[in-house]
């Protein structure tokens, strides 16, 4: 059971982290999907999206899943990831983050993120793997 909705993040994100990557489409139980809209700032040449701007937007999709489950929490941080690069992420289309919580106990939420591009749900771009340190209680 998710204890934020989408909406109620967003607002809490807009407070606490507002330079954050892509917006919120739904959470659900241990999931979280972003979209990102690509504009020329996350453009590397070719025009490719840039690793670092996929690489950003992956991080927050897995906070956002981490959220919907455990509430406002802005101590909620990165502490291990790993992310390979499958293809290129073409400039000309929105990007799509899928976050999926693998284990989320007291102290440490693992999960990982699969990014597509919008012309292309099929192929992943990107995979990521990574865990969250969460405060104690």
């Amino acid at each position: 059971m998710t204890v934020m909705n989408a909406e109620q993040i967003e607002r809490f994100l807009d407070d606490v982290f507002p330079q954050r990557m892509g917006r919120i489409e739904s959470v659900d139980e241990m999931r979280a999907t972003m979209r990102l809209k690509i504009g020329h700032e996350h453009l590397r040449p070719g025009p490719r999206v840039s690793g670092p701007t996929m690489m950003g937007f992956a991080d927050v999709a897995l906070y956002v899943a981490i959220l919907a489950q455990i509430g406002p929490e802005p101590m909620a941080v990165t502490s291990d990831f790993n992310c390979h690069f499958l293809r290129a992420a073409s400039g000309d289309h929105d990007i799509i983050a899928h976050a999926k919580l693998i284990k989320l106990g007291r102290r440490l939420g693992v999960g990982e993120v699969q990014i597509y591009s919008a012309s292309d749900d099929i192929r992943p771009v990107v995979h990521v793997t990574a865990s969250y340190a969460l405060p104690a209680p």
